[in-house]
């Protein structure tokens, strides 16, 4: 393992280590799931409609928002790639905000994600990931990793 994979875990355990904790017990309830490294953060593919980033866990849908985007539009493989760097970059504003990640990221995501009255703003095309904790972690994602993240993908 990386030097800086060690750092990131190091990190992640201490400074983010409320996220972290969240993480592994929604890790251990997924624990018959698929699992692998990316960037010293533990990836957990599910079968359900939205991702997840919480400290060293990052939670991917393995049906990435099909039923509510345009067919074809970007392919599958590329759709669950571009969200992988995008959650990762959640994983990197843990690191940056540690036990304020949470409130200051992680809720208002959260709210902006599942809260009727934005799911009807959005559907009016405003971009899911114009909202500066989604666009902060696109940016911090394609920083750290050198990929394309989801930019401002109508979804």
């Amino acid at each position: 393992m990386r030097m800086k994979n060690i750092l990131y875990i190091l990190i992640q355990c201490t400074w983010g280590i409320t996220q972290t904790l969240l993480g592994f017990i929604v890790f251990l309830i997924n624990i018959k799931n698929e699992h692998y490294f990316y960037h010293g953060a533990i990836i957990t593919e599910r079968n359900v409609s939205s991702s997840v980033s919480l400290g060293l866990f990052v939670f991917t849908t393995t049906n990435p928002m099909k039923d509510k985007r345009i067919e074809n539009k970007i392919p599958d493989e590329e759709l669950s790639r571009r969200l992988l760097v995008h959650e990762y970059g959640h994983t990197i504003q843990s690191l940056i905000f540690g036990p304020l990640y949470l409130i200051v990221i992680g809720i208002p995501s959260t709210l902006w994600g599942f809260l009727p009255y934005f799911q009807t703003k959005r559907s009016t095309g405003i971009s899911y990931f114009s909202f500066f904790t989604e666009k902060f972690a696109n940016y911090l994602g394609e920083k750290v990793t050198k990929e394309k993240s989801m930019e401002n993908a109508i979804i």
